[in-house]
């Protein structure tokens, strides 16, 4: 199962990507074809292989088979050079913000463009705090550290940080874990914003259901390693798959059984 686009709007894509740890395949066959300047939420349960299709784009795990192409050229095959070059295209939020304890908020709305792309502090920082801006956090934010704010404020500079660059791609991995229900919303609603004022091409993964309606154009499910579905958003309520439906609607009868040990 795929989106189907020409191959001129193809900006990412994964095609029967494999991989294992040990005995236990994590990614079995992967498919997943990315549109430009599009959002595409990838749904699944705990353990059915998101992280790890996340990390492969990336380069952190290599795959044993199948190729993964960013722009048409097969990330799995660059050299260490073209890799990092590749890499200046990505901006990521990770799931609870990992900021740096040690640096300040704009420091690590900055790292990337000082340590990444060897830009004066000075003139980084006058981004960073651009950056904070469009987050919608003050200036006065820059100077504190991030033990001194709250989840949501620590998702918002996540979210600076992953923008900071003006990044062709953006990655957000379960960026609404651990908020309330309207912070989770604000966030959302930053992310629609921030991708559609960059033009990014966006992938994000979640057990969100709300964040994914919200924030998405395409909808892919991955269940043991596999993409079962995908589609618009608009289809996804009637997607026909029985595993999509369990899903979405968070019923504990259906196919996917959790492996819960019993009493």
């Amino acid at each position: 199962m795929n989106i189907s686009v020409p191959a001129k709007d193809i900006k990412i894509e994964l095609k029967n990507v494999h991989k294992r740890f040990g005995k236990k395949i994590v990614l079995h066959d992967l498919s997943l074809t990315i549109p430009k300047g599009k959002s595409l939420v990838v749904i699944g349960g705990s353990g059915s292989g998101k992280s790890v299709m996340l990390k492969s784009i990336l380069g952190i795990i290599r795959p044993e088979k199948g190729s993964i192409k960013v722009d048409g050229k097969d990330v799995t095959k660059l050299s260490t050079s073209e890799r990092e070059k590749t890499l200046r295209k990505f901006g990521m939020l990770f799931q609870n913000a990992a900021l740096f304890d040690s640096l300040p908020v704009w420091e690590n709305v900055a790292f990337g463009l000082i340590q990444g792309r060897n830009m004066k502090r000075k003139d980084a920082k006058e981004i960073a705090l651009e950056k904070l801006g469009q987050v919608g956090l003050t200036t006065e934010i820059g100077d504190l550290y991030p033990a001194e704010l709250s989840g949501g404020m620590q998702k918002r500079v996540g979210l600076a940080r992953a923008i900071a660059t003006d990044p062709e791609i953006i990655f957000f991995d379960e960026p609404t874990t651990g908020l309330d229900p309207i912070m989770a919303d604000v966030i959302n609603d930053l992310i629609v914003n921030s991708v559609q004022k960059l033009g990014a091409t966006a992938l994000s993964i979640t057990h969100d259901m709300a964040s994914a309606r919200k924030i998405a154009d395409y909808i892919a499910m991955i269940y043991k390693g596999e993409i079962i579905w995908a589609g618009t958003r608009d289809e996804v309520d009637n997607s026909g798959n029985e595993y999509v439906d369990q899903f979405i609607h968070g019923r504990a009868d259906g196919p996917i059984k959790m492996d819960v040990l019993k009493p």
